[in-house]
């Protein structure tokens, strides 16, 4: 099992959870983060410091987001590592309250 990032981050990429990773499995994308899952060690401690509830056991993914398990995938092979919190984008409060931003995916 690994853990997920789901489309809650988009646009909002709060790095709080990078901070805690032991293993550096967080990757970076223009405007969402990923979890690399060969890198990934199950910890569960990013999952309380998302501020915006994006991070899942693979297993607890909702329905409406299983996509987003290959995504994290695919996208971390290509993503540099981050391993630093950074500084929130300016909108990300006003991006946290939106549900539906998967077009919004900066690949």
């Amino acid at each position: 099992m690994t853990y997920v990032v789901t489309e809650a981050c988009i646009k909002c990429k709060y790095t709080d959870c990078v901070d805690v990773c032991p293993v550096d499995a967080f990757r970076e994308g223009p405007n969402f983060l990923v979890i690399d899952p060969d890198e990934c060690i199950d910890c569960t401690l990013c999952v309380p410091e998302c501020p915006v509830a994006a991070i899942y056991a693979e297993e607890d993914v909702p329905a409406d987001q299983q996509d987003f398990i290959a995504l994290n995938a695919d996208l971390s092979k290509h993503w540099p590592t981050i391993v630093e919190k950074k500084q929130s984008p300016p909108d990300a409060e006003r991006w946290a309250a939106v549900r539906v931003k998967r077009a919004l995916l900066e690949r």
